[in-house]
């Protein structure tokens, strides 16, 4: 009955309590921490007139929250009180930022106020982003480079070993079974499995493409991370690309992501073909390069001509990959009509969340079918 009143509030609401009596025999309300607590809720979901617009008032109330509930309810409360309660303006106070729980949303809000941020909030914010960053970083950096290693090295088996130390000799016997003589007590390699030599050179080129609209604030953040884990690999060449109606290059920020995160624009028009176009002329070796495109496929620019590069690029060999979204948060709004074009000339388009990008790079490595790896990992695709 506590937990009933908690979410529904007051008001109204107080009848829930009336299976619950107090010391007088009336109905029960809510004592010391319950009853703070529900102030702290009450002011975002509109039970109490809100937090006004004064930062002190916005400071307690972060400060409340974070001692009442625990950091993943903390981000969800943040979030909903800034889209809610119009609290964007505020965060543009150093004060604000240094009592705020940073999450990649929080993240996300930042970098569409960049360009209107004084240079007082800047470096706040700036902390608050790398916080962010080293813990996505944290947990994402090992599994990524462990996946795409070891997709890198299974891409790289042969069955023409040119020494014997180059023989994987458990795989070449698993191979061979079909050919044990049990009168010998022995197998007969009529096929090899082995490793090529390792190549110290780049084997693949990685172009990422990522949409600046809004809509896509979260997707720009694991973006940037993924890429800068990417980048710090030398069996791969890099590069990073972000658009609106315009386009900007931002490999050579790929060292530093919190720098690359401060040079992208939130917000504003989208035009693919425009990026694509570019994207194409940093592709080299087409048989060995895979393009990612990170974008909710709303068109601003010329359509047909967007679906006219994106079908050269396969024909040309390059693996192209189309993600609504790079989020936790699953499939976006995004143009259906172009995500069926795309997937008619074999390139899914679908929203991956970023515990299973790893895998989605590992699988494209190594050449597996796509569509098969989203009907297996992901459980909405367009």
């Amino acid at each position: 009955m506590r937990r009933w009143r908690l979410v529904l509030g007051g008001g109204e609401a107080d009848g829930i309590c009336s299976g619950l009596q107090g010391a007088d025999g009336g109905p029960a309300g809510l004592q010391g921490t319950d009853a703070d607590m529900d102030r702290a809720l009450a002011a975002v979901y509109d039970r109490a007139g809100g937090l006004g617009a004064s930062a002190p008032r916005v400071a307690r109330w972060l400060g409340d929250i974070r001692t009442y509930f625990p950091s993943t309810v903390v981000q969800v409360m943040q979030k909903d009180a800034i889209q809610r309660l119009n609290l964007t303006r505020l965060l543009l106070e150093p004060e604000m930022l240094e009592a705020v729980e940073p999450d990649v949303h929080l993240v996300g809000t930042l970098l569409a106020l960049n360009k209107v941020m004084p240079d007082q909030a800047r470096e706040s914010a700036r902390a608050l982003v790398r916080k962010v960053v080293q813990e996505l970083e944290r947990r994402l950096a090992q599994k990524t480079r462990a996946a795409v290693t070891g997709a890198l090295d299974r891409s790289a088996r042969t069955h023409r070993p040119k020494r014997v130390a180059d023989i994987d000799w458990d795989r070449t016997i698993r191979a061979n079974l079909k050919n044990y003589l049990p009168d010998r007590n022995t197998v007969v390699p009529s096929r090899l499995v082995g490793y090529a030599r390792r190549q110290r050179s780049v084997q693949r080129e990685v172009v990422l493409s990522i949409d600046q609209s809004g809509s896509m604030a979260a997707s720009v953040v694991y973006s940037s991370v993924f890429g800068a884990v990417l980048a710090s690999m030398r069996s791969l060449k890099t590069s990073l690309v972000v658009f609106d109606t315009a386009v900007v290059d931002l490999t050579d920020q790929l060292h530093d992501p919190v720098e690359l995160l401060f040079g992208t624009q939130l917000g504003g028009g989208t035009d693919i073909n425009r990026a694509i176009a570019y994207c194409q002329g940093l592709i080299t070796r087409p048989a060995n390069s895979i393009f990612i495109l990170i974008s909710d496929l709303y068109e601003g620019g010329v359509r047909q001509e967007m679906l006219r590069r994106v079908a050269s690029m396969v024909q040309a060999g390059v693996q192209v990959i189309v993600l609504l979204a790079l989020s936790d948060e699953g499939a976006p709004f995004y143009d259906h009509e172009n995500a069926a074009a795309l997937a008619a000339m074999g390139v899914p388009a679908f929203a991956c969340t970023p515990d299973a990008f790893p895998d989605l790079m590992a699988a494209t490595i190594e050449r597996r079918d796509i569509a098969q790896w989203v009907e297996r990992h992901i459980s909405t695709k367009a």
